[in-house]
């Protein structure tokens, strides 16, 4: 879960471009039929995950995703024989929009059904409904069919199992369907019809969707995002005690060991390049040993945020100057020796590999706070991306100041503004080391660390971190100079502004930029904040004909309960006193839950992809609108049509830019106009 958070403060908010509408499929499953004894046989669901995407396990309970659940339309001559047991290496992991511990899947997944055969003919049919979602969107339920039959002997007097060699059953199987597949064929009047009675409102408009234009994708944003933040960490680090002194050092060896200066400047950039490398390397040892995903996974365990809120703790108190951390100076000497006695650009490397071991105790939590937050987005590529960014940050001084001397007549002097970063770092560790233990009080059922105790900690913390830069505060390593220069005091004001602005969230504000730090807003026990969106509808083909009646276009919200999300759409983009005006004023809100679990008067046969499928629930008639009509079965999906079902602009997903969801509304308003 399915998600992109900051390095500091001073960054707050990331931008995910919309995705084109498209059909995902990226979980297939195959149902087999397998005999264990006369009167035993197993169901065997077997499927394979695309990576980035999990399925969810058995019976996680309510308000929480879709569970995997064993479902029967006949069963004659056969009684199951327990519950669906999920069989392989289950995640356990705590989810913090929904509050609760989920289990799921990726990459495969397999559930098992046994079944006891009471002797004679029987008939078995039914499906397997799962729910899987990715970092940004969910598929609805989606079911995989099955038919078995068969004759079986009388039932044997004895409940003993037997055992021995599996072997698949002689009867005849019915291809598994899976709802996530291509794209959906035409469907009959007759079949349209017998869904909603108005047979134009159904039409497929899949063309006329696309042809508004295909959007952005977000991998290029993300990386994009992703190197900034480490290049915003790089600069972080350079201006601490533990690099900036070793700038005008290193430069001037550099110009002073060579025979000419365009030496010294080929050796700088060496040095410079040689940065690079060492961290770029480590972002690729990172993914190399444990993986995208196993990152993922990790970022998102309690135990590993506890761990990791306690690492931040120490950092911070060193940062504050109770203790001094540093990698033992024997493996910083033996790297420094090896580079006196060798020549070339080897000795250059070594010379690089050096600072990177004497800067770490303030280089050490900036990139272990980087690597945590792109640990997330489970793509290989990230960790090395973040670390070029830093890398190119912190090499970039070296190479100027060798190529440009002079600029180190000018270069600030060491001193005490660099012991105010140090310490201001030390504050912003510290909150965020409430972010990851805030996972783990979830994960646990805690409760020490609800929305209003953590923002009234996040209060205090930036408040004490404003009246320190004002030189209210003073830590050991502090020097007695009072003066507050303007650089400081703006800081300052900044900081008190921030924890002034997080204050009416202690009563309910939403408080949108630090909605993915904070816990989710149910925790919060008192809550006055009343600015929420309602749909109209819940029924398509009512919501169109009141549209119809009233001259209004419609937005669909195809959604569902455990659309991680969907939910953060509506508290983070929703709430917003425009959106909401919009949504509530000038369209006809029309909300479709994907998994809604009431089920249809009539099981509705229709065709789809050449094959036959049945839609049993409501859930799976609007997933079914949602494939048919608009190709694609992803949510949160939004759409905005005429009252005749016509798109009035492309759609929109994921995406939590307000201005970006103003302008999608306020362009589908103009369109209707026309």
């Amino acid at each position: 879960m399915a998600k992109k958070h900051l390095l500091s403060v001073l960054f707050m908010a990331l931008l995910c471009l919309p995705m084109l509408a498209q059909i995902q499929s990226p979980v297939q499953f195959k149902a087999e039929w397998k005999k264990i004894s006369a009167n035993e046989a197993e169901i065997v669901f077997s499927g394979t995950i695309a990576d980035g995407w999990h399925v969810y396990s058995t019976d996680l309970g309510d308000g929480g995703p879709t569970s995997a659940t064993f479902n029967t339309d006949q069963m004659e001559g056969a009684v199951p024989d327990g519950p669906l047991k999920p069989v392989g290496k289950e995640i356990n992991q705590m989810d913090p929009v929904f509050g609760m511990k989920v289990r799921f899947f990726e990459h495969a997944a397999q559930f098992v059904q046994k079944i006891k055969l009471t002797g004679g003919n029987y008939k078995i049919s039914g499906y397997l409904e799962y729910g899987a979602c990715n970092d940004e969107n969910c598929l609805p339920p989606t079911s995989v069919d099955f038919s078995y039959s068969g004759t079986a002997p009388a039932a044997a007097s004895t409940d003993k199992t037997a055992t021995g060699a599996t072997e698949t059953a002689p009867t005849e199987e019915a291809a598994p369907a899976d709802t996530a597949t291509a794209a959906t064929d035409s469907v009959a009047p007759a079949a349209a019809a017998s869904l909603d009675g108005t047979t134009d409102y159904w039409a497929p408009v899949i063309d006329e969707l696309n042809s508004f234009g295909e959007q952005k994708g977000e991998d290029s944003h993300s990386w994009i995002y992703i190197f900034l933040t480490g290049l915003a960490g790089g600069l972080l680090a350079l201006f601490t005690p533990c690099v900036w002194p070793i700038i005008p050092m290193t430069v001037s060896f550099f110009m002073k060991r060579s025979d000419n200066k365009k030496k010294g400047l080929r050796d700088a950039w060496t040095y410079g390049a040689s940065i690079v490398v060492i961290y770029v390397a480590l972002g690729l040892i990172i993914t190399g040993i444990w993986g995208a995903n196993a990152l993922n996974s990790l970022s998102t365990n309690a135990i590993f945020n506890i761990f990791f809120c306690l690492m931040l703790v120490v950092f911070a108190a060193s940062f504050f100057g109770a203790f001094e951390i540093t990698l033992p100076s024997k493996w910083s000497n033996a790297i420094d020796s090896k580079a006196e006695q060798t020549t070339g650009l080897l000795s250059i490397f070594l010379m690089a590999f050096t600072l990177s071991l004497v800067s770490f105790s303030c280089t050490g939590p900036i990139i272990g706070f980087l690597l945590v937050e792109v640990s997330s987005t489970g793509s290989y590529l990230a960790p090395a991306i973040g670390m070029l960014g830093f890398a190119i940050a912190l090499a970039l001084p070296f190479t100027l100041f060798a190529m440009f001397p002079s600029w180190l007549k000018s270069m600030p002097k060491s001193g005490g503004w660099m012991n105010v970063i140090k310490v201001t770092l030390g504050f912003i560790e510290l909150a965020f080391a409430l972010k990851f233990l805030s996972v783990a009080d979830l994960a646990y059922g805690w409760r020490i660390l609800d929305r209003e105790t953590f923002l009234a900690l996040w209060i205090v913390i930036f408040g004490l971190l404003g009246v320190y830069l004002l030189g209210k505060i003073k830590f050991p390593h502090d020097d007695d100079n009072n003066k507050v220069g303007v650089g400081r005091f703006f800081l300052a004001l900044f900081s008190l502004a921030f924890a002034v602005y997080m204050i009416p969230g202690l009563w309910g504000a939403p408080l949108k930029a630090i909605s993915a730090f904070a816990p989710p807003m149910q925790t919060q026990d008192f809550n006055l904040y009343k600015n929420e969106v309602h749909a109209k509808f819940n029924d398509f083909d009512a919501g169109m004909e009141y549209a119809r009646q009233n001259g209004k276009p419609v937005m669909i919200d195809f959604t569902g309960y455990g659309c991680v999300n969907c939910r953060k759409m509506e508290l983070a983009v929703w709430t917003d006193p425009k959106v909401s005006q919009i949504l509530n004023d000038d369209y006809v809100l029309i909300t479709l839950y994907v998994d809604e679990k009431t089920k249809l008067p009539e099981p509705i046969k229709i065709m789809e992809n050449g094959t036959e499928r049945t839609l049993r629930t409501v859930g799976d008639k609007w997933s079914y609108l949602q494939r048919s009509k608009f190709g694609a079965n992803a949510q949160p999906f939004y759409v905005l049509i005429d009252n005749e079902g016509k798109p009035l602009n492309t759609s929109y997903s994921y995406d939590e830019d307000i201005d970006k969801y103003i302008e999608f509304l306020q362009t589908g308003l103009e369109n209707y106009k026309k």
